[in-house]
């Protein structure tokens, strides 16, 4: 591959796992609940370290860089999403949401029975 078609990969890579991360951050200032906080988070936040990662791999081709990126990658679209939810349900559960902000509430009924049923 030739240096500059190397370099502009780079390039590309390189700004586009920084865009993703910046877009992550401002939903995490802009957006008006945890939710939605939660989904700004985690989408921008995974592709942009696949971006970064790929460029690692590409600059430092190597079996243990590649196994290395590939581990990197898939623990963390594993564990984000997971931990995402469970930050959600805690927040559902605490009421540290805005209700208007739902379109359809699949917990309510699950809420209210689960705590009608702790209480006999």
């Amino acid at each position: 591959m030739s240096a500059l078609l190397h370099d502009v990969l780079t390039a590309i890579l390189v700004l586009v796992g920084a865009a993703m991360c910046l877009a992550a951050g401002i939903g995490l200032i802009r957006f008006p609940d945890v939710l939605s906080r939660l989904h700004a988070a985690t989408k921008p936040q995974i592709f942009g370290l696949m971006a970064v990662t790929a460029d690692v791999a590409i600059n430092n081709f190597s079996v243990g860089t590649v196994t290395l990126v590939v581990a990197i990658v898939v623990f963390q679209a594993l564990t984000a999403p997971m931990a995402a939810h469970l930050v959600g349900r805690a927040a559902y559960e605490t009421e540290h949401l805005r209700p208007d902000l739902l379109i359809v509430d699949e917990l309510k009924g699950r809420r209210d029975e689960g705590r009608t049923s702790a209480t006999d």
